[in-house]
């Protein structure tokens, strides 16, 4: 329970919440389950398209030969799969690119590389395109999905992450900041004591069947369209001005493309082009052939299908980045990493499912993101900062300034059992890097749940903030 005293809000004791016991190794434990979860980023388990699936992997699995079973470029779907995925995947996935942004030929099944998903899609890239002594700094975008900052960890990059923020409402980014830092990076020079290009090379300039690759000197990341946790949407410009700085500072552009088909109340043709599509229509001719590009579109199936596929691909400007990721080591020993997978959501893409799914996902998360709004408008303080959410799974709510965000959210899972992410949880990792973003910020998530429960959830948060103002004002 919560209790006053001489206008501090304490925090007394949780109340009784909905626990479950999990059992492991002859011991039990509780955890939690929140009635009004804003915070988990994956579908409701009614959006679970079960029937479908089955009836996909059954067109798939059930006739004794495929035409492609013994075919190099794809092989059996049990059997380990090619380097680069089935062709005749990505074949379906460049359709489906070309069709929703309008493109008649711009993507081909040589530009994609598939993966087991955009997490492990981006550990293979970091792998692959970048190296820790010799690469000298990663930007990533601020406010950021929060789950990043332990992948670059995990790849070795501690201490070299920058935080780059938003501008202009969420259309651009902090472009003074970033090319005072690279020009700060580049009149250092190369530590020769280190030898870090020979460190570089060293890690390798060849992969597998002598396949060059590259090593890029600086690495960004963001999530262009509807992104997490912000939903903003970078403009066109934002895009090509970055592509032109990356060329120039040899940077590698990572965009985590997972929403871009997400879109609610925006047309297919009012999305911003994909970077990579930019960077490879401002490839110069002579170069389409030598050049590896600047940026790489990570893409998932799990915003899209189903999170459990595991499924994904990779889009590159040019065919020698595409064929570089898939040639690593380990991807060169087993094989395309989500051969089934990928061959099941070859088939819904075939059959027309694919589409029926992704409507309906889109119909259920526009109608839950009409809700959010309206209740965001009734329930929450004047004042309240919030633009209603367009596409994706995520939107950001800031309160006004007199709310102490991190104190209401500790208020809305003790006393009503409602959980949000509060801003701090979605800064880069480094106290240089912090934005403040944890005291008015929230990030709201349309995917868990349902209508009803969204607006008591956002009902019961805005009795907490009439809470925590009470008590201020005491």
């Amino acid at each position: 329970m919560l209790s006053m005293n001489s206008s501090v809000l304490i925090i007394k004791s949780p109340p009784p919440s909905k626990e479950i016991n999990i059992f492991s190794n002859n011991m039990t434990t509780k955890k939690i389950i929140y009635k009004y979860n804003f915070y988990v980023g994956h579908p409701s388990l009614t959006l679970l398209p079960n029937k479908e699936i089955i009836k996909a992997t059954t067109e798939l699995l059930t006739p004794k030969e495929r035409p492609f079973d013994k075919d190099p470029d794809n092989l059996h779907p049990l059997n380990y799969g090619s380097d680069l995925g089935s062709k005749w995947v990505r074949s379906n996935i460049t359709d489906l690119i070309n069709s929703f942004y309008h493109n008649t030929s711009l993507t081909n099944p040589e530009f994609i590389n598939l993966t087991n998903g955009a997490s492990y899609g981006i550990l293979n890239i970091l792998e692959l395109t970048a190296c820790p002594i010799y690469t000298k700094q990663v930007f990533i975008i601020s406010p950021t999905y929060f789950l990043i900052n332990d992948i670059f960890v995990d790849a070795g990059y501690s201490g070299k992450l920058c935080s780059i923020k938003e501008t202009e409402g969420g259309s651009s980014i902090d472009f003074k900041k970033l090319l005072n830092k690279l020009e700060i990076l580049e009149s250092q020079g190369v530590d020769n004591n280190n030898n870090n290009n020979n460190n570089a090379n060293h890690r390798g300039t060849k992969i597998a069947s002598d396949q060059q690759k590259h090593i890029y000197k600086y690495i960004m990341y963001l999530i262009p369209t509807f992104s997490n946790p912000s939903g903003s949407t970078y403009s066109t410009e934002t895009r090509i001005k970055l592509i032109e700085i990356a060329r120039k500072y040899d940077m590698l552009i990572i965009s985590d493309d997972v929403y871009d088909m997400l879109n609610y109340d925006t047309d297919a043709t009012k999305i911003p082009p994909r970077i990579v599509h930019l960077d490879r229509l401002t490839i110069q001719n002579h170069q389409k052939n030598s050049t590896f590009g600047n940026s790489i579109s990570n893409c998932t199936f799990s915003k899209l299908i189903a999170p459990g596929l595991r499924c994904g691909y990779q889009e590159t400007a040019t065919s020698l980045l595409a064929t570089c990721l898939s040639k690593g080591g380990a991807n060169h020993s087993g094989g395309s990493p989500s051969q089934l997978n990928a061959n099941i959501i070859g088939t819904l893409i075939t059959n027309g499912d694919f589409q029926n799914i992704l409507q309906n996902l889109k119909r259920t998360y526009s109608e839950r993101c009409d809700v959010m709004y309206k209740s965001i408008l009734k329930y929450l303080p004047p004042g309240t900062l919030y633009n209603k959410q367009l596409g994706g799974y995520f939107s950001w709510c800031v309160l006004p300034d007199e709310y102490n965000c991190k104190e209401i959210c500790e208020i809305c899972k003790y006393e009503f059992g409602v959980l949000l992410a509060n801003g701090n949880d979605f800064e880069v990792y480094g106290d240089e890097n912090k934005e403040g973003w944890g005291k008015n910020s929230v990030r709201l998530s349309c995917s868990y749940l349902e209508s009803d429960e969204i607006e008591n959830g956002i009902r019961l948060w805005g009795e907490a903030c009439k809470m925590y103002i009470n008590s201020k004002h005491k």
